[in-house]
């Protein structure tokens, strides 16, 4: 058994309690702890490369692919989707990019300027590749490489915690029929929560509002056949791609990527810690002063003694 020292200056013992107060006092200087930030838009989801390196003997191939990646790249600090091509003739490329709905001009071109050196890591000189970040996505296909389906999955990932059972799969098909219909609507990108379950959807720039809709109706068949009642899942088509997330405790107040919105976002996180810190100082302060009432009583009654 560990005893308690005695503290003799006072001419009592220290009661255990004063040792509690100290100890209650730095608890209510943490502050609270906030909710976890989203994944950061530049990290890798998945990468797609063709299996045959294109043949290059004079180095055109190599010239177009940089000239269209420097294109995408400039291009990213002002739009959210850019599709162009490069070279000519047998030697053309035809790549584009595209970053996620919410994301600022300054993020995207952020996000966007990171895809050519992954790309070239990750794949090589491959005829076609794509490398898809949280926050954007980049895609080039030499000419004459065979098109596939816009409602190819290319990619899937389902949580591995499993809610069944709990009313979640009705809820989560509801938020699903809310985005069908308002990713058509937003013209390709689209977030919504219902009842703790978020959601997002987004199509590629240049398909049309009712393609969009099949596309991503089409996904969504595919992520409650794929990922049951899993908590969280990921579909990516070749042409639209959505996310959900099951919160049952509420989905998280989310910042919006932007700088402007990331500034303000971070200033309320810095008032928060500021107010946890505050308040928890008072409530310590206060408990301090009971503790040193109590004392005082002890030190009067030891006195009367």
């Amino acid at each position: 058994m560990i005893h308690q020292p005695h503290n003799t200056q006072m001419g009592f013992p220290t009661k255990p309690m004063s040792f509690l107060c100290v100890l209650v006092f730095f608890a209510h200087l943490e502050p609270i702890p906030l909710a976890e930030s989203a994944p950061d838009y530049t990290s890798l989801v998945y990468k797609g490369c063709a299996k045959q390196a294109f043949s290059d003997p004079t180095g055109m191939y190599s010239q177009a692919l940089s000239a269209l990646f420097g294109s995408l790249v400039s291009q990213s600090s002002k739009a959210k989707f850019f599709k162009t091509t490069s070279g000519s003739g047998q030697t053309s490329i035809t790549g584009l990019f595209q970053c996620r709905g919410d994301l600022s001009n300054s993020d995207c071109y952020n996000c966007v300027s990171k895809l050519p050196v992954l790309s070239d890591k990750l794949c090589g000189k491959t005829v076609a590749a794509r490398v898809q970040l949280f926050g954007c996505y980049i895609l080039y296909e030499v000419s004459g490489f065979t098109q596939i389906s816009g409602m190819e999955m290319l990619y899937k990932t389902c949580g591995a915690t499993n809610v069944a059972g709990s009313g979640f799969e009705e809820r989560r098909d509801t938020a699903f029929s809310v985005l069908e219909n308002g990713v058509a609507s937003g013209h390709g990108f689209y977030t919504t929560s219902y009842q703790s379950v978020y959601m997002l959807g987004q199509c590629e720039g240049d398909v049309g509002d009712s393609d969009c809709g099949d596309c991503v109706k089409s996904a969504v068949q595919r992520a409650q056949v794929e990922c049951g009642s899993s908590i969280s899942g990921q579909i990516y088509l070749h042409k639209c791609f959505i996310s959900y997330s099951y919160y049952p405790n509420g989905v998280p107040r989310r910042s919006s990527s932007s700088s402007s919105s990331s500034s303000s976002s971070g200033t309320r996180q810095n008032i928060g810690k500021t107010v946890a810190i505050i308040l928890g100082g008072a409530a310590g302060v206060g408990f301090v002063l009971i503790c040193l009432l109590f004392a005082r009583g002890l030190m009067k009654k030891h006195d009367d003694f």
